[in-house]
């Protein structure tokens, strides 16, 4: 029998459904069941496109309910049953047919722990699967360096292994999923392997993991493919291209980073250039360079310009890193200068702190110890200087210290300790004429030349002792004398006047700058023993 159904609500169209002619019907709740579902969960005719709707002309098939007016009431044995809202049931709209949904209250738990169970008496294959899809996206795993095939096979397990067991509820047989990421993330830092392709590796699992589940809960439905299996399987293509995005954006994000490195490393020694060029007078600068930097504009500093064959640039700055010193390195005309920056002292302010050869103050000293034992850098250190836009002069003057130390000597200096030949080095022919009146008729002696010049040298620099000059030039007390007097002698000068002392010691540092080839300047490490 066929039945012509009333005309339908504009826009209101509710599915047919047999019902008494006095019956109403009640405003349906959004998670109440549709009492047409099939048992099995599949979906009925009415779910299909080709079912009859109010307002459809077509027929309704033999024995099928007929349509209820709107405004109509259902019997009351056709009524669903009042469920708690929230409730999954088979064949509702939330669940689309028997499956039970994974986060419903009713089912979860129970499906999990039988897929997880499921999956776990297979790890093996599942294994393979995942690493096979690894190798097969990933140059680095598939090139057997650093991360072996075996290596990558355990990782993968146990990963599994601790997923599906945290995932079922099911009891750990060995850790937890959070401590083996842990191990994973560690393993591979410790192997080099880049974070990003450490992260590709965990979401190609995670999407092999999601296919075997789909096939799992595709298998366990007992069921011919519909819908809900190209669902599966569009999820599985959500993660392919959320795969593919992440890969992209991780990689334009990591060139814009570089990029942007590339652009602050460029200000910054840009600025530091300044600061050494002398611009920083401009507050301006100062400021700019310090924010550059990551410092202070005022503070303690010292620049330091080290001697280095290029080829092989002294690596200063871990080296003070270590000793609690911050510094700033560029290479300037073959040599590299540097700011330094000073750990605070306790020197009470307005008290000056000693110089670094015989300074109380450990920065000072270590600075000098430093750069002297541990880079074997040849390096003048400028005077101490609070305010960055003071580096330009303390540039030139850590280059005039260093101008008078021997080349590649690896001696250090501070610029408060060479005053004198700081002072001569500029001045060949002041250092010359120096030389000649303090020294001359000593110079003028030959071969004597070398002894008299070294006795004189240690004499003066040990408080002109004799017994401790005697010592170091492994001779007796008596030929230290004997020398000395040969000096007096020669330059008509007494050696018990501080004026004849003072004379000889400056003529001793102008030596390497008066332009006198044949008097080189003794080095205190040429004492030789003569034996009387």
């Amino acid at each position: 029998m066929t039945h012509s159904p009333a005309a339908p609500r504009p826009g209101n169209e509710p599915r047919a459904t047999a019902a008494r002619p006095d019956a109403r019907v009640d405003a349906p709740r959004p998670d109440a069941p549709r009492p047409d579902a099939r048992p099995d969960g599949r979906p009925d005719r009415h779910d299909r496109a080709d079912a009859p709707r109010f307002g459809d002309p077509r027929p309704v098939a033999p024995g099928a309910p007929a349509p209820v007016r709107p405004g109509a009431t259902l019997p009351a044995a056709t009524r669903p049953a009042a469920t708690r809202p929230g409730a999954s049931r088979a064949g509702s709209p939330r669940s689309g047919g028997a499956h039970t949904p994974l986060g419903s209250a009713a089912g979860s738990g129970a499906l999990r722990r039988a897929l997880s169970t499921t999956m776990l008496g297979d790890v093996d294959r599942l294994t393979d699967r995942a690493v096979d899809d690894i190798r097969a996206h990933s140059g680095t795993y598939a090139s057997d360096a650093p991360v072996t095939r075996d290596d990558l096979w355990e990782i993968c397990r146990d990963n599994l292994l601790r997923a599906l067991e945290d995932f079922g509820g099911l009891a750990p047989t060995g850790g937890d999923f959070e401590r083996a990421a842990r191990q994973t993330g560690r393993r591979r830092a410790e192997q080099g392997v880049p974070l990003d392709t450490v992260l590709q590796a965990y979401r190609r699992g995670g999407r092999v993991l999601w296919q075997v589940m789909a096939e799992h809960l595709r298998t366990r439905a007992g069921r011919e493919a519909d819908s809900r299996d190209i669902e599966l399987d569009m999820a599985g293509g959500v993660w392919e291209t959320i795969d593919r995005y992440s890969v992209a954006m991780a990689d334009e994000y990591r060139l814009a980073q570089l990029e942007l490195q590339s652009r602050q490393d460029t200000r910054r020694v840009a600025l530091f250039e300044a600061l050494l060029d002398g611009r920083a007078d401009d507050p301006a600068v100062a400021s700019a360079a310090a924010a550059a930097l990551g410092i202070p504009a005022c503070d303690r500093y010292v620049v330091v310009v080290a001697a280095q064959d290029p080829a092989a640039p002294p690596h200063l700055a871990p080296v003070l890193e270590a000793q609690g010193m911050w510094s700033f390195w560029r290479p300037r005309s073959g040599r590299y200068a540097g700011i330094v920056r000073l750990p605070r002292r306790d020197t009470p302010p307005g008290r000056p702190a000693a110089g670094p050869r015989g300074s109380a103050d450990p920065a000072a000293r270590a600075l000098l110890d430093v750069l002297r034992e541990l880079t074997g850098a040849t390096a003048g250190i400028s005077p101490e200087f609070e305010r960055l836009s003071h580096a330009g002069r303390a540039l030139r003057l850590a280059e005039q210290t260093l101008r008078t130390l021997p080349a590649g000597s690896g001696e250090v200096a501070a610029f408060d300790d060479r005053l004198a030949q700081v002072l001569l080095s500029g001045r060949a022919d002041i250092a010359e004429r120096i030389v000649t009146v303090h020294l001359g008729p000593v110079l003028a002696t030959g071969g004597e030349r070398a002894a008299l010049l070294t006795t004189l040298r240690v004499w003066l620099d040990h408080g002109c002792s004799a017994a401790r000059a005697a010592e170091l030039l492994y001779c007796h007390r008596n030929t230290v004398l004997n020398r000395i007097g040969r000096i007096a002698e020669l330059t008509g000068r007494s050696s018990e006047s501080g004026e004849a002392r003072l004379g000889w010691a400056l003529a001793l540092r102008a030596l390497p700058y008066a332009g006198l080839a044949d008097a080189p300047e003794p080095a205190a490490g040429e004492y030789e023993p003569d034996g009387t």
